[in-house]
């Protein structure tokens, strides 16, 4: 995996919950929807119009509570629209659990919100924690995910459905 992600920054207040994320009257409401289709409708709510103009790489950057709400997988939509690497405050830990397991790199990251203004790039290293503003210059240290553990073993697999492929495979108990 990518350790060290760029990108534009798209930035977003307190407490955006996953129904912002994943609109039950327009997702859960139509089960055939693909995640593409899905994802079309993420934050819409809360910023009309705002999932067709992510491109990939973008970063998105959030203040306290990122995630809150229900348990709805809201990184799948992210991830799906390309975002690279989710910024925080503080992070719902369900949410968090979530983003780890769908292999979207996601950071609990103190003064974010004051670091960067919309539009301004970032350089994150989703390893180290280091996030530098490519505008000013100026730099940040995310909490780190510490290595060897199972979220980031998983985090750095690509997501749970790939590093449990990667473990099967492993031991034999898949074919390539």
């Amino acid at each position: 995996m990518e350790t060290v992600r760029t990108g534009r920054v798209w930035k977003f207040g307190d407490r955006i919950s996953t129904d912002f994320m994943v609109p039950g009257h327009r997702v859960l409401a139509n089960p055939d929807l693909s995640s593409d289709e899905a994802a079309g409708f993420c934050m819409e709510a809360n910023r009309p119009g705002w999932a067709s103009e992510v491109r990939p790489g973008d970063i998105l950057v959030a203040g306290i509570n990122f995630g809150c709400g229900s348990s709805r997988n809201g990184s799948e939509p992210l991830k799906a629209l390309g975002i690279a690497v989710v910024l925080a405050e503080s992070i719902s830990r369900i949410h968090l659990r979530n983003a780890v397991n769908t292999g979207l790199p996601t950071l609990v990251a103190p003064g974010i919100a004051g670091f960067v203004e919309e539009g301004q790039s970032l350089e994150v290293n989703i390893v180290t924690g280091e996030v530098k503003n490519l505008d000013t210059g100026a730099l940040l240290q995310a909490e780190a995910w510490q290595e060897g553990t199972p979220p980031y073993e998983i985090l750095m697999a690509g997501g749970l459905d790939a590093y449990m492929k990667a473990k099967l495979k492993e031991r034999g108990l898949v074919a390539n």
